[in-house]
């Protein structure tokens, strides 16, 4: 009696359908923890677009109004790398090549696991619009 039992084929498709949906929702809830790290991604190419505009128009890498006001726009704290053609002090001449640099990290975190620091890069570049004598 107890083979004929285990040996029965009934009722099997209801453990697939279980499993199916068990494998669905962890998916879909990795794609969730997922999800923060595309959109700091995304905030971090528009910080470091609007500090390097802000830059072309001013002939300077001094914009700390600009980052302090994309910083509580955005609500990320980026590591801030310049790299341009100085004429003096922090001045680009007309013309001159302006590059910044945004590193951030973002926690990655799923279930038990913990959280895993996710470093995101941001990159733009200009030119300067200001011509000093």
């Amino acid at each position: 009696m107890m083979k004929k039992i285990l040996k029965s084929k009934q009722g099997e498709g209801y453990l697939d359908i279980a499993i199916g949906v068990l494998c669905l929702l962890l998916v879909v809830s990795f794609a969730v923890s997922l999800f923060p790290v595309f959109t700091a991604k995304q905030q971090l190419d528009t910080f470091a677009t609007e500090i390097v505009r802000e830059a072309e128009i001013k002939g300077r890498t001094s914009v700390d109004s600009r980052i302090a006001d994309m910083r509580e726009q955005t609500g990320l704290d980026p590591k801030i790398r310049w790299n341009c053609d100085y004429y003096s002090g922090n001045k680009v001449q007309l013309d001159g090549d302006m590059e910044v640099v945004l590193t951030d990290t973002v926690d990655i975190g799923f279930f038990i696991f913990g959280p895993f620091p996710v470093e995101i890069q941001a990159k733009a570049t200009g030119k300067s619009e200001v011509y000093y004598k």
